[in-house]
């Protein structure tokens, strides 16, 4: 069925939103009933057990929380969201708290550090229905798990901005922090600029989709925050975000007339996650004018729909397995396992979007392959200064 072609926003939307419930119900029942450990698959190398579970909920979140942070009305989704709102929020308090059943890795080993970031950034995107809603008790746990990961100590590549979001949620949530982990990352990742909206996943180069799966959207939100908090570092915020725009331009290009992507370089299988920079773009209303709304609403739902839909992408019980289109274990490396996985939820930011945004009511169109391909006349594509 040619969807891409046909279908409204509102239909678009509608997809987006039954993806994200099949992504969300098995993880947060379970989570929010304390028998996530005791009954999700863990598919993957047999170490990741433990770390697979924050990894699930933090990572889950983080593309949820925009959508969630939209808050409770009378509509159906409206409603809806009451519903994920207090499973998120128990689960978030049930990960947190130590004599929880369920309670979550946050210091042992090096892999807690990068869902603790991903569990912070989905904080800082949904403060009013996810941190709001927790009891005093709650957040001192959250606060206390954060505080628990300063033991370990990142590599110099992307995953300084880890230890930078975690502290950037610190200060924004308690007013204090550790200040050096947010200059370094940001100073390193300023100097591994290597120019036309790319940086380097520390000194070097790498070709795959770290730019999207983490360097622009939590540069972004740490700046964000350094600029809330008029710390002069929040003055590199227009120069990312200009950065992070032309990231969008690169990814809507990198969509095929078929909605297909080249796969290509580490973490293939987070599937759509590899899209969260134009999703954030979306969400934020900073697409380029080079884009149209049309465009990327039908490009980024036609990539969601041809990947959610392969089959093998989930277990008989809903799980989703390792792969990037369908089940393919070899695809996944000896750091992904089932809820690695769930890091495509970020391919969801749109969703925050409430019904009535221009993005979801303009006319369909086709995006820039597409039209291409198809002979239109598309204006031409140009690189950014440095």
């Amino acid at each position: 069925m040619a969807h891409s072609q046909t279908s409204s926003g509102a239909e678009d939307r509608a997809y987006s939103i039954t993806v994200m419930q099949r992504l969300a119900d098995p993880v947060l029942t379970a989570l929010a009933a304390n028998r996530l450990k005791q009954t999700m698959p863990v598919e993957g190398p047999p170490d990741r057990a433990a770390y697979t579970h924050l990894e699930v909920l933090a990572r889950l979140l983080s593309g949820m929380a925009p959508w969630l942070e939209l808050g409770p009305d009378n509509s159906h989704k409206g409603r809806l969201r009451v519903r994920y709102i207090k499973l998120a929020v128990t689960g978030i308090g049930n990960a947190t708290d130590p004599k929880s059943p369920d309670y979550m890795n946050f210091s042992k080993g090096q892999q807690p550090l990068v869902d603790t970031a991903f569990l912070a950034l989905a904080l800082l995107r949904a403060p009013k229905q996810l941190w709001g809603n927790l009891n005093p008790a709650q957040r001192a746990n959250v606060v206390a798990a954060f505080k628990s990961s300063r033991v370990i100590r990142p590599p110099q590549n992307n995953w300084l901005l880890f230890s930078a979001i975690i502290e950037a949620a610190l200060w924004e949530f308690t007013g204090e922090c550790d200040m050096q982990p947010i200059e370094t990352a940001v100073d390193q990742h300023m100097a591994w600029y290597k120019g036309d909206g790319v940086y380097g996943d520390g000194a070097h180069f790498h070709w795959d989709y770290y730019n999207s799966y983490v360097i622009h959207p939590m540069l972004l939100e740490v700046l964000r925050v350094c600029a809330a908090k008029q710390h002069p570092l929040g003055k590199l915020y227009d120069e990312e975000l200009a950065r992070a725009q032309r990231y969008a331009v690169i990814e809507e290009r990198l969509i095929a007339p078929d909605a297909t992507f080249p796969v290509l370089g580490r973490s293939s299988a987070y599937r759509f996650g590899a899209f969260q920079v134009l999703s954030e773009m979306a969400l934020m209303h900073k697409l380029p004018a080079s884009l149209d709304s049309g465009a990327v609403r039908s490009a980024l739902t036609a990539v969601i729909r041809k990947m959610i839909e392969a089959p093998g992408t989930f277990d008989a019980h809903g799980w989703l397995q390792i792969g990037a289109v369908g089940h393919q274990p070899s695809i996944g490396e000896g750091y992904i396992s089932t809820g690695s996985l769930y890091l495509c939820a970020v391919g969801l930011l749109q969703l925050g979007l409430p019904p009535d945004d221009p993005f979801w009511t303009v006319p369909t169109r086709d995006w820039t392959q597409k039209r291409i391909w198809a002979s239109q006349d598309v204006s031409t594509d140009h690189a950014i200064p440095n």
